[in-house]
């Protein structure tokens, strides 16, 4: 969470960030996603091209509208998330 983001702040975008996690699991398959037990902490784990990754995270960036803190890292892995959903 941005250091000058209030309550009211992530009370807006919520919504966004919903609709978009939504979106991305009714049309591209699955994401994991929680909190960490600091609760302002969190992270999402999905599988994606490099083009639905970044067009992803720039939609999310849009979404966040400088309220939450956020990075996209790849990480070189079997595809574990298509593996487990079958």
């Amino acid at each position: 969470i941005g250091d000058d983001a209030s309550e009211q702040d992530i009370e807006r975008i919520r919504p966004k960030i919903i609709s978009l996690v939504d979106n991305w699991q009714s049309s591209k398959g699955t994401m994991w996603s929680g909190s960490f037990n600091n609760q302002p902490s969190s992270m999402a784990v999905f599988e994606a091209t490099d083009e639905d990754a970044k067009k992803f995270y720039q939609e999310y960036s849009d979404a966040c509208e400088n309220v939450l803190v956020h990075h996209m890292y790849q990480w070189e892995a079997m595809p574990i998330l298509s593996v487990l959903s079958k």
